[in-house]
């Protein structure tokens, strides 16, 4: 059945005095049904975070425009939006006093299928309808422990140490990149992508159903409200994407 896509995107500053993170969609100039959903949580002190993030948005833009589909694949494309904005980024240090890094979920829709990557502790959720299909691993501290069995969600989210990234873009190390991919799409797949200013405060459960019961735009509206609640005076930056796949109206 032919498919059509809702989406939106949005932040919050939360209870910070600086936005430091960034968020775009963007379709390819010549491309038909081809779209790019960049995410970035900035780390770094003042401007510094938003330097960073904003890289990963130029980068994005960048290499999207000149993909080639003939001679490069959609997983070599995003990890070198991921790779570049590093070297970037770390280059940066040399010219500005402060240290930049930032986090990156980078999501490409080709008709028919999805393909991203992400690297640090933003996320990419996967559902179909309510339920999650699968979401991203956090190259975090405590996403590891989570992985090795020795912590659970709770503890994880009240860990004293639930800020340390193990992989980010601007480190002295090559950024960790996982990819992902979904193929063939359907009427109820959605996919949020998501700092960690939002996913904090909800389960997989609660992420879900909301998606599902509502357009792109109340969504966001209603989780990014829910989230101001929840972080109760001390919320982080919040920013969110949302693509959902339903079907198209009959004509």
């Amino acid at each position: 059945m032919p498919l059509t896509i809702e989406t939106c995107v949005a932040r919050h500053t939360g209870d910070r005095k600086e936005q430091q993170d960034r968020v775009a969609l963007f379709a390819h100039p010549t491309r038909p049904g081809m779209l790019m959903a960049v995410l970035a949580d900035g780390m770094g002190g003042h401007t510094g975070g938003a330097m960073a993030a904003e890289q990963v948005l130029i980068k994005a833009k960048q290499n999207f425009e000149s993909y080639a589909p003939q001679s490069e694949t959609p997983e070599h494309l995003i990890a070198s939006v991921i790779d570049e904005a590093h070297v970037v980024i770390k280059l940066t240090r040399f010219t500005s006093e402060q240290d930049p890094h930032s986090t990156a979920v980078v999501l490409m829709l080709q008709p028919g299928r999805v393909d991203w990557a992400h690297c640090g502790d933003s996320r990419l959720y996967h559902f179909r309808g309510s339920e999650l299909v699968s979401r991203t691993q956090d190259h975090s501290l405590v996403g590891e422990l989570q992985r090795k069995g020795k912590l659970d969600e709770a503890g994880a989210l009240r860990h004293p140490q639930r800020n340390v990234l193990l992989s980010c873009l601007g480190s002295e190390q090559p950024p960790r990149i996982d990819h992902g991919k979904q193929a063939p799409l359907v009427a109820g797949d959605s996919f949020l992508l998501c700092s960690d200013g939002l996913w904090a405060y909800f389960s997989e459960e609660e992420l879900g159903g909301a998606i599902a019961a509502l357009s792109a735009r109340e969504a966001a509206g209603v989780l990014i409200d829910h989230a101001r609640e929840r972080a109760g005076g001390a919320g982080d930056n919040i920013t969110v994407a949302i693509i959902k796949f339903v079907e198209a109206p009959a004509r």
